[in-house]
């Protein structure tokens, strides 16, 4: 296995990583805008009041993309370093 190639490799892992985790980072950015600017007009300042609706919606956004975060890792696994491992 050549430089190149572990390069190669651990940028194609570096972006399954970031496909991955963008559906959940996007709703965690998201729901804590609102909830900042829902604090910020009503001058209530309550720390579980960002900390609950963000762990909620996460939990129900990683709920629904769970097949493509699965299929995304087996795909990188079956296709890039399955064949490193085996040599092909």
């Amino acid at each position: 296995m050549t430089e190149a190639m572990i390069y190669d490799v651990m940028r194609q892992g570096l972006w399954v990583s970031v496909l991955i985790s963008a559906p959940l980072l996007t709703v965690a950015l998201v729901a804590g805008v609102v909830v900042g600017l829902f604090q910020a007009l009503t001058s209530i300042q309550e720390m579980t009041l960002t900390f609950v609706p963000k762990a909620a919606l996460m939990l129900v956004v990683f709920w629904a993309s769970m097949s493509f975060m699965t299929s995304t890792l087996v795909a990188f696994f079956a296709g890039t370093i399955i064949p490193q491992i085996a040599g092909g």
